[in-house]
């Protein structure tokens, strides 16, 4: 497959209004907008801020939960040249404007819940900042604008996005998604069966790849796209049947609370053509859960906000939940035609030898070409020849499937010996009264560190900390079984699903936290 090197942001938007006006491009609630409409109100929203001072290469953010906004916002930036920076409304007051800031953002726009916290980060920033509120404020300025569109196409090296890292592993950094990253990201719909006559979902965030990425994905497929923006489980089961959803994507979080909604194995989603799930690591009962309850392909998808997405996959066929392959239920599979990977020793730069872990190194047309403003970061992060150093931990079997550890800087070093905690997770997580499990290494005197165990049990069902360990000694190596457990009532998350190891290390500084011990030497 070769990248689609003349493909723009822009012409998405233009070409269906005028091939296929009527045809529905976006669902959030009650609102539906057509592809004509969705052109008209870009242009206007293009106008509108050429008017208020914002030029090619300026940023405009967007704080709101998942809303139409947020594409009008996309393509009319792209149709003047300039940036979208989706901001993660999840994040305190003070991060945002350290962000904003970092951005240099000439304009935002803010839905109900956040004009407050958008007005005060506008006072208090060094540039001058023009906060437009979606709803009347927003409604008067696009009409009070020409429909005209300005007629920008850019250039394949422009770049259309810049969404932040999380934070979780540090400060956050603006990654400059271009337009010819996200052309490369276009040609996994096809190998995820998305067509013109696809209708998806997608309850991810928009400020997270998987929720902007997949809703570029079908608007260029000329597709209709549900966007949800509160997830509520049993709604969502709702809408797959009701919408006759084909294509979803969904973190393992959301996967696992919708397989236990009550009755949704017995639902009909016969127009599934696929689900794909990723963003954070999964364990097998939650893939048979899923398998168990929508009866479709699955597919499972390796990426990162720099690499525009999925870069990796591992295939419906590869889900064999009961065979002699089921092992690969753990593996995330094969790269994309258009990608490259390596395995690559931490230390030396040298290729790790099938089933030796190393960091994960990716090279394809959809890794970003930088970080904004952070030549050094973006030095360690991107190799002259063009190598992107993920951080993840991993290795290859000798069929070259990808099997992911953990984050490199997540491993556990106890005495000496090397634990990635996605295989104690996964095997405690089989334990029937295990809802969810987190582990994180602790600080001990003696061994440096050793195994904790953040554990979410069953309602109603009270476990032995003993039993834990003993259900999972005859499953892992004595060195890699939890110290100490602790059961909680939930565990933090990012809104892409991924389990805040940060926040929980934070929490358990000292070897004294309180916990429910297991009692004995868990490593003897």
């Amino acid at each position: 497959m070769q990248v689609l090197e003349d493909l723009r942001v822009a012409d998405v938007v233009r070409e269906h209004a005028l091939r296929r006006p009527d045809v529905v491009a976006l669902r959030c609630g009650a609102r539906c907008l057509s592809y004509a409409e969705l052109d008209d109100r870009s242009n206007r929203l293009a106008q509108t801020l050429l008017s208020a001072g914002v030029h090619a290469g300026d940023r405009v953010a967007h704080l709101d939960r998942t809303a139409p906004e947020i594409v009008e916002l996309l393509f009319a930036t792209s149709k003047i040249g300039a940036v979208t920076v989706p901001l993660n409304w999840r994040l305190a007051p003070a991060e945002l404007e350290t962000i904003v800031a970092d951005a240099g953002c000439r304009m935002m726009i803010a839905g109900p819940r956040y004009r407050e916290v958008a007005r005060n980060i506008a006072r208090v920033l060094p540039q001058r900042l023009e906060v437009i509120d979606t709803g009347d404020d927003y409604e008067q300025r696009l009409q009070a604008s020409a429909a005209t569109d300005p007629g920008h196409r850019g250039a394949a090296s422009d770049v259309a996005v810049q969404m932040y890292t999380s934070g979780t592993t540090g400060l956050p950094k603006g990654v400059l998604t271009t337009q010819r990253n996200l052309a490369a990201a276009y040609l996994s719909a096809d190998v995820w069966l998305f067509d013109s006559r696809s209708v998806s979902v997608t309850p991810l965030p928009m400020f997270h790849i998987g929720g902007i990425g997949w809703a570029y994905l079908g608007l260029v497929k000329g597709a209709t796209t549900i966007l949800v923006s509160e997830f509520d489980a049993a709604r969502v089961i709702d809408l797959l049947e009701r919408e006759r959803v084909t294509n979803a994507v969904f973190v393992p979080t959301i996967l696992q609370l919708l397989a236990a909604v009550p009755g949704a194995a017995e639902r009909d989603y016969s127009s599934l053509r696929s689900i794909t799930y990723g963003a954070s690591p999964i364990t097998t009962p939650v893939l048979r859960a899923a398998l168990r309850t929508f009866r479709c392909p699955l597919f499972g998808v390796y990426g990162l906000t720099e690499t525009t997405g999925g870069v990796i996959q591992l295939r419906p066929k590869d889900h064999d939940a009961a065979g002699a392959r089921q092992h690969l239920l753990r593996s995330a599979g094969h790269p994309l035609p258009w990608v490259e990977m390596r395995i690559v020793d931490p230390l030396d730069g040298h290729d790790c030898a099938a089933g030796r872990v190393g960091e994960v190194w990716l090279r394809a047309p959809n890794v970003m070409v930088g970080y904004y403003n952070r030549r050094a970061e973006t030095a360690a992060a991107l190799t002259p020849d063009g190598w992107l150093r993920t951080g993840d931990g991993g290795y290859l079997d000798e069929d070259g499937y990808l099997f992911l550890t953990d984050r490199i800087k997540d491993m556990i070093v106890s005495g000496g010996e090397n634990i990635y905690p996605i295989e104690v997770e996964e095997v405690i997580s089989q334990h029937p009264a295990v809802v969810e499990v987190a582990v994180i290494g602790v600080p001990d005197e003696r061994w440096g560190e050793t195994v904790k165990a953040l554990v979410v049990p069953a309602p109603g069902v009270a476990i032995d900390p003993d039993e834990l360990v003993a259900f999972a000694r005859d499953r892992l190596a004595g060195y890699k079984l939890p110290r100490s457990i602790e059961f909680v009532g939930e565990l933090p998350h990012s809104p892409a699903g991924k389990v805040l190891k940060r926040e929980l290390r934070a929490r358990y500084v000292s070897p004294a936290s309180p916990v429910a011990a297991a009692s004995g030497p868990a490593g003897s």
